[in-house]
């Protein structure tokens, strides 16, 4: 007999269920082992949860489907929650302190690993190994952007990761030098990629991986994240994610888009997509899947990295990771191959390039079903939001990437009338493009709920004091949520499994200690997750507050 038919049924009653759906609100729902078998009114779910179900009375709670983060890094989130925090810091005397606290409370650490520094924080923009040598001399020092598009090194972390005077920078990056000719300990993009984050995995061994990813597991129950969107998976990442699967220690589904990395060569792209085919088309269960392949077109604003179609304020500007002639054979080799392609573009000519990609795959493979997508899109010219629009094209966005907190120095490097269009998540769905929300954790806080304050008001969830960065581009609190639920698994192809509270999608679900909806939107700020049901089983529970 099928053990789940022999369970009896748990009916969630009292509540103020959310759903994501067509029919938004409900008052019960009926689970069924890991499934949701019914959703509506409180007498249609006695009848059929039937006299055995166990009964849970909410009490009036609010129930929201589970938020599925829409583009996150797991591991990462997991590896820097124990690394210095600089967050916050704002001024390189902050960060020095930081990071000298840190050294001297592990004497015995072999590096210091941080991250969080904003390029604003630096005098000029431009950080310097000397800027770390001043406070640790001793040992390597590694320090990561905020955006994990630059990681700031010490003399000695050069020396470890044989970086020097002579180093060449690799297509995409740059290993930054003084007027001389000297490494200033500043790298970013491929660079980073290729010359630093090697060698920093090669000190990290399963059980750091394992750990990082329990952590990251457990912080996502604790703030309601069912799913999350895995963005640039490698072969380490992806195999503590199987051990873990295989333990059925995952308590939220994981999606993940492998990282395709430029090398110069057709046929060396070519076969990174074929080892996503092979992982896409073998290995995929209810908790771990690959859906396609992720690159990265350009960098970022703060970093001056973005591609832009005209220069940015000092007149600097920057070429796409990617050219067009470039990408146009990977994104055609995976849409044949019925893989997802993820890109990164956050500036305007990042922005044409991807669409390009895509129309030249569309134009060599006819039409199919297909979910190509677009990350960040931060300075996007309106015709090529509606050419996005017109090729179905998903824009994935990070309201947590717009908190006027970070922005000071993503206002100041454009300096001009761009800062008046950044982040524009309106003008996708008036276009028609499907917009799935997300937060790009660690590049900023993994928690959900102050992630859609900031989508619902424009304002700081860091400092909530200061103003409002382009308050008409403000969304409606549902609509953020359906979004950061619905839109957010759509978006991986993952709208059968969750994402709304329907019947015979998995119980994937949160209960709130307030009502959102009729509560002033700053109390998203202080909003605690109750619990959290992943596949009918709580992975969370915490007491309720005093009010709801």
């Amino acid at each position: 007999m099928d053990k789940e038919a022999t369970m009896p049924a748990q009916l969630y009653r009292n509540a103020r269920i959310f759903t994501s759906d067509r029919r938004t609100w409900a008052e019960s729902l009926v689970v069924v082992g890991d499934r949701v078998t019914y959703v509506g009114d409180e007498a249609t779910a006695a009848r059929v949860a039937g006299p055995d179900a166990l009964i849970h009375d909410l009490d009036g709670a609010t129930v929201l489907p589970g938020f599925v983060d829409g583009h996150a890094h797991v591991v990462g989130t997991g590896e820097a929650a124990v690394q210095v925090d600089l967050w916050g810091a704002n001024t390189l005397a902050e960060i020095q302190r930081r990071i000298r606290r840190w050294a001297e409370e592990n004497p015995d650490a072999p590096r210091v690993l941080a991250t969080g520094w904003k390029h604003g924080d630096i005098p000029g923009g431009t950080p310097d190994r000397s800027m770390l040598d001043a406070v640790v001399a001793d040992r390597p020092v590694y320090a990561q952007a905020y955006d994990f598009h630059s990681i700031w090194l010490n003399s000695a972390a050069l020396a470890e990761a044989g970086i020097d005077d002579t180093t060449p920078s690799p297509p995409g990056g740059t290993v930054h030098r003084d007027e001389r000719g000297g490494a200033t300990g500043l790298v970013d993009e491929t660079a980073m990629h290729h010359l630093v984050w090697p060698v920093l995995d090669h000190f990290a061994d399963d059980s750091d991986r394992d750990e990082a990813l329990a952590v990251v597991l457990a912080a996502y129950a604790e703030s309601g994240i069912v799913g999350s969107t895995e963005m640039a998976l490698g072969e380490a990442d992806y195999e503590a994610m199987r051990r873990a699967d295989a333990a059925s220690a995952l308590t939220a589904r994981i999606v993940a888009f492998w990282r395709v990395q430029p090398t110069g060569d057709e046929g060396s792209n070519l076969a990174q997509v074929e080892r996503a085919v092979e992982l896409a088309t073998h290995r995929a269960t209810p908790f771990l899947r690959v859906t396609g392949i992720k690159v990265m077109v350009d960098g970022t604003v703060d970093g001056c990295t973005a591609a832009l179609g005209k220069p940015y304020v000092n007149g600097a500007n920057t070429d796409p990771i990617w050219s067009l002639a470039e990408l146009a054979p990977v994104v055609a080799a995976a849409d044949a191959a019925g893989l997802q392609v993820a890109m990164h573009a956050i500036g305007d000519e990042a922005i044409r390039v991807a669409i390009g990609a895509v129309e030249h795959a569309v134009a060599l493979n006819g039409p199919k079903e297909r979910r190509h997508r677009i990350e960040h899109l931060e300075v996007v010219d309106p015709a090529d939001i509606e050419r996005l629009a017109a090729l179905g094209i998903t824009a994935s966005m990070q309201p947590v990437h717009a908190d006027p907190a970070i922005q000071e120095n993503w206002r100041r490097v454009l300096g001009d009338e761009r800062v008046d269009r950044g982040f524009p998540w309106p003008e996708m769905t008036d276009a028609g493009a499907v917009l799935a929300l997300g937060t790009d954790s660690p590049t900023s806080p993994h928690a959900p709920l102050p992630n859609m304050f900031i989508a619902a008001t424009r304002r700081s969830a860091l400092d909530p004091s200061l103003p409002a960065n382009i308050a008409h581009y403000a969304l409606p609190l549902a609509d953020a949520i359906v979004h950061a639920t619905r839109d957010a698994a759509w978006a991986s192809r993952s709208e059968q499994l969750h994402g709304r509270l329907a019947e015979g999608l998995y119980a994937d679900f949160i209960v709130l200690d307030r009502d959102i909806f009729t509560r002033p939107l700053e109390e998203l700020l202080d909003t605690r997750v109750l619990r959290t049901v992943v596949g009918g089983r709580v992975v969370h529970q915490a007491q309720p507050g005093a009010n709801r």
